[in-house]
This record gives C-alpha cells, sequence and structure tokens, in this order.
C-alpha cells in the first residue's frame, strides 16, 4: 500500500481527516516508506492504480503495535425511478466495509491483509432497478436485464507482499475473493465515479472482476509504471451472495499501468476468461480494455474503451466517460456518459429480437451536497438525472425517450 506523498491540491472532501491519518500512521513504522512515488500513484482497488492527486482511501487510520490499520466504508440509500415500459422504482442501500492491515516485515518486505464486505446481498438477488444493465442471474434460470446485481457479502479476502527489489518491488497479491489484473480500478474506488448513485451498465465491460473467487497475481511495481499478470477464477459470482464460492484459478490477465505524473494514471489491459457467464457456460471470453484517468485540483475523470469477445460469438465494445468536479467544500456536480453494444437485453429465446446486438448510449448527471457529521463521518445529499439514446426499434421496448430519476444520501467514514 502506497504512502500518500501527494504534494499538490486535494479534492474537498468536506472534512480533511483521514488523509493525513494514513501518512502519519505510516511514517510511525519503521521502514514503511514503501516506494518513493512523490505522490505518482494512489492504490485503487485490488492491485490496480489511480492517479495521485485523487489520493488514497480515505478513512480511519490508527496504529496497532507493528501493524498500520485503515477502515473505510460508506452506507448508500438511494431512490431510483428508472422511465420507460421496462423500468422500474426502487429504494434500495448499497454499503461496503474495508479494513486493511500493514506490517513491515524487514529486509526490505511488507505485508498487506484486506478485507471488504458488503451488506448489499440484503435487498434481495434481483438487485436494483438499472436501465439497459445486464449479467449475471438472480435464481440460476433467468439472467437479470434492466437490473443491477448486488454485490456478495464478501467482496474482498485477500493478501499482499511486496519485496524491494531495484527502484521498486516485486509484490505477490491475491486470496479467495480478490480482483485479478483486468481493467481500470473498480467504480466504487474511483474519485471519478465518488457520488454516482448507480452501477455503470457497463460494468460487465470493464470491473466485473473486481469480486472473484480465487486470484493470484504477481507483479513488479516502480515509482512510475507497473507490469502484472493474474491467475484467476473466470466465472462470475452465483446468485448465492451470502457465502464465498470456490475459488479455482482457470483464466488469465495481464496488465500494463503508467503514472506519469501525480496526475495520470493510464492502464491497459487482456484476459481470457473461462466459462463466465453461468447461463452461458459454453462460452469463453477475451476480455481488452484501456483507461486514462486525470486528477487535478478539484476534479478527477475518466476515459476507457472495452472490447469483449465472446468465444464462440461476436465483439461487443463499449466507451465509458466519468467526472466529478467539487466546486468547493460542500458542493459537487458529476457526470457519466456510456455507449455499449449489448446483445443480452432479450434473453427470452422466443423473443424476435434475442442475441440481437444493440447500441445503447446513456448520460447521467447530478449534483451532491457534502456536509461533516459526527466524529470522521460525512454526509452527502443528491440527485442524479438520466437521458439515453436508443435505436428507434427498441421503442416498443423501452419507450421513445425514457428518462430516470435517482435521489440519494450517503454517509461516509472520512470521505
Amino acid at each position: 500500500m502506497p504512502v500518500d506523498t501527494t504534494t499538490g491540491p486535494r479534492p474537498a472532501t468536506g472534512k480533511e481527516t483521514g488523509a493525513g491519518h494514513a501518512s502519519d500512521a505510516m511514517s510511525a513504522m519503521p521502514g514503511m516508506a514503501m516506494l518513493p512515488m512523490n505522490g505518482a500513484y494512489g492504490e485503487g482497488s485490488g492491485t490496480s492504480r489511480n492517479p495521485g492527486n485523487a489520493g488514497q482511501m480515505l478513512g480511519e487510520h490508527v496504529m496497532a503495535g507493528e501493524w498500520a490499520l485503515m477502515l473505510h466504508g460508506y452506507a448508500w440509500a438511494t431512490y431510483t425511478d428508472q422511465g420507460g415500459p421496462r423500468g422500474d422504482a426502487d429504494l434500495f442501500v448499497q454499503s461496503m466495509a474495508m479494513l486493511s492491515a500493514t506490517s513491515d516485515l524487514g529486509t526490505g518486505a511488507r505485508l498487506q491483509l484486506r478485507t471488504m464486505l458488503s451488506l448489499e446481498p440484503a435487498m434481495g438477488a434481483k438487485g436494483y432497478p438499472n436501465l439497459f444493465a445486464t449479467g449475471e442471474t438472480a435464481d440460476g434460470v433467468s439472467q437479470l436485464v434492466d437490473r443491477q446485481h448486488p454485490h456478495d457479502l464478501f467482496m474482498e479476502l485477500s493478501a499482499r507482499i511486496d519485496v524491494d527489489a531495484g527502484k521498486g518491488a516485486a509484490f505477490l497479491y491475491g486470496g479467495p475473493v480478490a480482483e485479478p489484473a483486468l481493467g481500470p480500478s473498480a467504480f466504487m474506488h474511483r474519485a471519478s465515479a465518488t457520488y454516482q448513485p448507480m452501477a455503470p451498465i457497463t460494468h460487465h465491460w470493464f470491473d466485473s472482476t473486481h469480486i472473484t473467487y480465487g486470484v493470484l497475481t504477481a507483479g513488479y511495481a516502480a515509482p512510475r509504471w507497473q507490469l502484472e499478470a493474474s491467475a484467476f477464477r473466470g466465472r462470475e459470482p452465483n446468485q448465492y451472495r451470502w457465502g464465498i464460492e470456490r475459488p479455482s484459478l482457470d483464466s488469465w490477465s495481464v496488465r500494463a499501468t503508467w503514472t506519469p505524473s501525480p496526475a495520470w494514471a493510464l492502464q491497459a489491459s487482456h484476459g481470457r476468461l473461462k466459462s463466465p457467464e453461468q447461463l452461458e457456460a459454453f462460452r469463453d471470453e477475451a476480455r481488452t480494455t484501456a483507461s486514462v484517468q486525470y486528477a487535478s485540483g478539484r476534479i478527477a475523470t475518466l476515459l476507457a474503451y472495452s472490447a469483449k469477445h465472446k468465444l464462440p460469438g461476436r465483439v461487443l465494445s463499449a466507451w465509458l466517460a466519468e467526472a466529478n468536479w467539487d466546486l468547493d467544500r460542500h458542493n459537487t456536480l458529476f457526470a457519466r456518459g456510456e455507449s455499449v453494444a449489448n446483445d443480452e437485453l432479450f434473453p427470452d429465446p422466443r423473443d424476435p429480437f434475442h442475441d440481437r446486438k444493440f447500441r445503447v448510449n446513456k448520460l447521467e448527471g447530478g449534483y451532491a451536497y457534502r456536509l461533516p457529521l459526527v466524529g470522521p463521518f460525512d454526509a452527502a445529499l443528491g440527485g442524479a438525472v438520466g437521458v439515453y439514446a436508443k435505436p428507434k426499434s427498441l421503442d416498443r421496448a423501452y419507450g421513445t425517450f425514457p428518462v430516470s430519476l435517482s435521489l440519494f444520501a450517503k454517509v461516509s467514514l472520512a470521505r
């Protein structure tokens, strides 16, 4: 876990605690200087990197003997009304709690243990409405369409060992629940998506592997670049989200990341996933992604591309753009634009549109007002409006111009 040595301005969060605690706790540990990055990158999900200007994961940082502990999390209540004939309205709660512990092993080696949990399985196996989102299943028989599945109770149970080597460090990461080296940092760990109330409809093109049962990653981390390769289980989580599924290592991926300055993080990755879809077990997938993240002052952005090649089957591409702009300590504007080719919108084989590919575009923008709560907790109140551009042939199912509205209240630990 790199030390936050960023010297440039940080995005305003409404509470300036948390960020400083990380470096205070880590600097108190002999030998915990890690890499001399000068803020070149920040920690993302799994082993991914974010721009250094986006800062490290904020939270409570304390020392417990030889261990530096970090606790981070949120509870996020959202009411959404997804428009059109296939839309739905619902009130749901997203949640995440993360605990990491880092210790110096001596002789230039360090150990980090990490766990991340979510109570989202309590919202029900069908998750929440999200127009044009597809992926996974609620019952093992039918595919989820126009809904976002909940995260599993165990989002991560992992360990990482870093050993100094040359100007950087060789590392080994993995665990029964972890994230392979594929795609950018998962959306809930990107500063550009801090207040986005919905998961991207391109989630299964970019970061669906952020909860994977069985991961082993080896790599080399230098101050301004990182190379890594993973072996992992290709199958996505099933509908039983309270337990831990059997890990395996039947798929692989490689990723290269370049962080030339604290403002930028660029990655390119490719992976071969064995039987990722439970309902199409005969199909493998080759996935290629590339992304650019930028963070400076109060602005954090992302631009990403993904090509998902079904084997056997067609290539489905997706674009994703995000922006988060902290106007001041209390007010934030955010936006997300997506374009995706999807052939899973009509899963019924009897439907004439079954297995047909449609290019769908979504633009969502919103506002959040941040205010401090008691102790290390912050709150954000806000809302977002989403509109869609789609082929006219989809008007029968989705209406001519569906509009989605979401209102939310988010409570975070030092974020």
